[in-house]
């Protein structure tokens, strides 16, 4: 199969969700009659990629609509005068309920694809094929499965645990009732696991595929997400002294670089490519949500407080200017253009601003970067704020400020800090780093300070804890109430 770019007529339009209880399935014969050849199982696994990039009719998964769970809905970001769905912008003042069409098409999303990948798992092994690529088939599922079930129980705690396809058209047979928060992180351990056995790399014609390294790396994120630090720093280790060769760009810019994509810092990213969803458009819409043209005309996703937000970065950090852009050279007039606020940048193609639609900029949904960071913090809580996780979070600050990365450097380096003021360093450094990246939510959800920051933001001040947790969709738990109980505060 080549580069995992979803061009691919979606197989996955065969295969019904058996958690979107709001469709009535009619027919599970498909299977048998396309499961038969190896390539039927790579165009399966395919399948399973393509639910993280595309969804026809709606934005996908990682090209936005995650987004606005992870980031509108944190502190750095809003919903801008161009936003015109008010479900977005609930979400984006912290006033959402169930009954969000974001949330629910994220709910979808999410579990469309955990379905294909059951698919995928249950039924490569009838086909005609070697063992050995069809268990590295199969273990690619199961890496997508573990990452998506990572993003659900984040989002809503303890969700239904699917692992089969669906053999029954009857709705009663297709309830599956919430399980623990610990029973959903032991599936996700499980999945990952299963998929350290992937390759280490891959062709450069088969690059975006899940790897060894990339699986360590979620559960790097699984383990910190849990507090358990030892595994966390030894799973950190195994991606950074695994012979991976992964490594920091020595430009920040060269992360959001469509020629420099599937670098040495790009662990694992979502794939876009131009005209990969067809109608000329690539399946991400950042650039065209992020960028409104040379106007003032206010684009719908935003920095909530310039002061709070783009103000804090030094002069000198080169993350601010590749994150947000002040000004912009507009070619149709050779005039530079300055912008009322800041926008958001690291998802603007500057050779394709006519077609912001249909760009091929990568979502970078694990780099190197957070692995040092993630080690960093996993290290500062177990051990104190040793010299080692000094060290990984000054690696960071160097490149972020044009240094050498492996060079100790007194302009920018942290160094003598205590265990409470590295802590609060590397949540400063995550902060300036991972901008729309899909981190930001997560992070302050985990760290416990979700409600004290987004509070700082005074167009948000609606937040509460509840919001340390998503609704279920009451489209949801109108076929099963019961089985799926509300969140709290909703």
């Amino acid at each position: 199969m080549k580069k995992i770019i979803i061009t691919f007529i979606l197989s996955a339009g065969l295969f019904v969700s058996c958690t979107d209880l709001e469709v009535t399935p009619t027919s599970f014969t498909t299977e048998n009659n396309f499961f038969i050849t190896q390539d039927d199982a790579v165009a399966s696994v395919t399948a399973v990629y393509a639910s993280l990039s595309l969804d026809p009719g709606e934005q996908s998964l990682f090209g936005r609509n995650l987004y606005f769970l992870t980031d509108m809905a944190s502190d750095y970001a809003a919903a801008g005068v161009s936003a015109t769905n008010p479900q977005v912008r609930a979400l984006s003042s912290l006033t959402h309920d169930a009954t969000s069409d974001r949330v629910q098409v994220a709910w979808r999303q999410i579990y469309a694809g955990i379905n294909r990948a059951n698919v995928a798992i249950d039924n490569i092994p009838k086909v005609a094929g070697t063992d050995a690529v069809k268990t590295r088939l199969i273990n690619e599922a199961k890496f997508i499965r573990g990452l998506l079930y990572f993003q659900a129980v984040r989002l809503w705690g303890g969700v239904p645990i699917v692992l089969h396809e669906p053999t029954s058209i009857d709705v009663e047979s297709l309830k599956s009732k919430r399980a623990t928060v610990d029973a959903v992180y032991a599936q996700i351990i499980l999945d990952l696991t299963a998929a350290e056995s992937l390759p280490a790399a891959y062709p450069a014609n088969e690059a975006g595929r899940a790897t060894s390294g990339a699986a360590k790396a979620i559960l790097t994120k699984v383990y910190l997400t849990r507090k358990d630090w030892p595994n966390a720093i030894l799973k950190a280790k195994e991606v950074i002294n695994g012979g991976y060769g992964y490594a920091l760009f020595e430009n920040f810019g060269d992360i959001f670089n469509k020629a420099k994509k599937n670098g040495k810092e790009h662990i694992f990213s979502v794939q876009f490519e131009r005209n990969q969803a067809g109608n000329g458009s690539s399946g991400s819409t950042f650039q065209a949500t992020s960028f409104t043209g040379f106007t003032a005309t206010e684009p719908a996703d935003i920095i909530s407080d310039v002061a709070l937000f783009y103000d804090i970065y030094d002069a000198e950090d080169t993350r601010r200017d590749v994150t947000y852009k002040k000004q912009l050279l507009n070619p149709a007039t050779g005039t530079l253009y300055t912008f009322p606020k800041p926008i958001f940048s690291k998802y603007l193609d500057l050779t394709n601003l006519a077609t912001p639609g249909n760009v091929a900029i990568n979502f970078p949904l694990i780099r190197y970067a957070d692995i040092l960071l993630s080690l960093a913090e996993a290290i500062n809580e177990k051990d104190g704020a040793t010299l080692e996780a000094h060290e990984l979070v000054n690696q960071v600050r160097r490149r972020a400020f044009g240094k050498a990365i492996s060079t100790p450097d007194v302009t920018v380096d942290l160094v003598g800090l205590t265990t409470a003021q590295l802590r609060d360093a590397i949540r400063e450094e995550r902060k300036k780093e991972f901008v729309q990246e899909g981190q930001r939510w997560f992070d302050l959800v985990r760290w416990g300070t979700l409600v004290t920051e987004i509070k700082k933001v005074t167009a948000k001040n609606s937040v509460s804890e509840r919001n340390n947790l998503y609704p279920i969709p009451q489209s949801e738990r109108n076929i099963d109430p019961v089985g799926l109980p509300q969140n709290p505060g909703y």
